[in-house]
């Protein structure tokens, strides 16, 4: 059997270095996202560069990096300078890098040049990328539709409890007059965990959504990466798709402000919240001055309301004025007809009482002879006689006996006598 052909670890390593240095002569410019960063105490900085793929990213190439401390005071600086950020795991680089192979350690690359263009332009595409995606999806305008509540005092701020912007909308709106109620939602404002922990905290405002006019998104300002979790689509849908207030008579309603950053930033959660205001004191002032706002328009409501009221009251006093002397003039003319038909009366009265009088005489007169007419003593002088038996007047045969006494009652005196006998008349049938 013939010997097999073969060659050294050794030499496979320079062969392969060979190559790749054969191949890679000059410098290349590599664009990568940096998932590891770390500069050692010599002054040289490490990097582990990663390329990501699919929609769960996970990487897909990787590569050890290393800038040389005779370089790297230069490139982090000039980096920060343009980028308003240090070098940083996750960020995405457009690095000139020259390609090593080291038969002990393997590949890596050695970085003599960052372009910070590349990087700002890649935060600048993820920032289209959000707004492109909002619009798409028809949420881009619904927080600016919600209706600002006139009176803005119950305040839900999502902030750090440490963040120095925090402190100074905290301190505007201690200056103020009014009075707010404010309560915190605390989250991270910066970092990787920022915009899991800024829509918790969202999340926990809606949960009490009744319980507020409006929500207050506040940090200070820091550089363009701090600033990059307000670009990001999850939040910003969380910020544009704010729900709104259940009407339970209280006329509950509440809205989204924000004030992230400096002048110069404007995020994307700045564009969809209802109101974007340049930094957290601004904010606050914004919130006094809409309470001062509404103050004036009380003050002014209240001068309008004695106004009316006072003239009101003028045009009462002047129809009651009217009405009090249509109401003399009224009893004047009253009294005068009443006077006139009293004194009508007055002279009428005495005759008409008069005739009543002589009325009711002749009345009396008429029924005093129709009872003298009809009394006991005339009946008598007429021939007519009252028999009475044991004092009783008899009325009918049947009421005495033969041989009982009697008395008979003329018109002169009284007659004594005995019952002979007596009959009974019979009615003709």
């Amino acid at each position: 059997m013939a010997e097999t052909q073969h060659i050294t670890l050794r030499e496979l390593q320079r062969r392969v270095k060979a190559a790749l240095e054969g191949q890679f002569a000059l410098p290349v410019w590599v664009n990568a996202e940096i998932s590891e960063i770390k500069v050692n105490y010599s002054g040289h900085c490490y990097l582990e560069l990663v390329e990501k793929g699919g929609d769960n990213g996970v990487p897909t190439a990787q590569a050890r990096a290393v800038v040389w401390r005779s370089h790297y005071p230069r490139i982090s600086g000039y980096f920060e300078a343009e980028t308003g950020q240090p070098l940083a795991a996750g960020i995405k680089i457009l690095a000139k890098v020259l390609v090593s192979y080291h038969e002990l350690y393997g590949f890596s690359l050695q970085i003599t040049d960052i372009d910070p263009s590349y990087t700002l332009g890649d935060m600048e595409r993820q920032r289209q990328q959000t707004i492109a995606q909002l619009q798409q999806d028809g949420v881009w305008e619904m927080n600016r539709e919600v209706p600002m509540p006139a009176v803005v005092q119950r305040i839900a701020i999502v902030s750090s409890v440490n963040a120095a912007g925090y402190q100074d909308f905290c301190k505007e709106l201690d200056k103020s007059p009014y009075r707010f109620r404010l309560t915190l939602f605390d989250a991270f404002m910066q970092g990787e965990a920022a915009e899991e922990s800024i829509v918790e905290a969202l999340c926990a405002v809606a949960d009490r959504a009744e319980d507020f006019d409006a929500v207050v998104l506040i940090r200070g300002g820091g550089s363009r990466s701090d600033l990059n979790c307000f670009n990001a689509y999850r939040l910003c849908a969380h910020v544009a798709q704010f729900p709104l207030p259940i009407l339970t008579g209280l006329a509950v309603s509440y809205t989204i402000l924000t004030g992230i950053g400096h002048d110069k930033d404007t995020s994307v959660a700045d564009m969809v919240a209802h109101t974007a205001l340049k930094t957290p004191t601004a904010v606050a002032g914004w919130l006094v001055e809409r309470m001062a706002g509404i103050e004036g328009w009380l003050d002014s409501a209240a001068l309008q309301l004695h106004d009316t009221t006072a003239a009101a009251m003028h045009a009462s006093e002047v129809r009651l004025e009217r009405l009090s002397g249509e109401l003399r003039r009224l009893s004047g003319e009253l009294l005068t007809r009443q006077s006139l038909r009293l004194e009508h009366l007055a002279g009428v009265l005495p005759e008409a009482a008069r005739d009543f009088l002589a009325r009711q005489t002749t009345r009396l007169e008429n029924a005093a002879e129709l009872i003298a007419g009809r009394s006991p003593e005339r009946i008598l002088r007429l021939g007519f006689a009252v028999v009475r038996s044991g004092g009783r007047a008899v009325t009918s045969v049947r009421a005495v006996a033969a041989g009982e006494p009697i008395e008979v009652e003329v018109a002169d005196g009284k007659i004594s006598a005995t019952v002979n006998a007596e009959k009974i008349w019979q009615k003709k049938s």
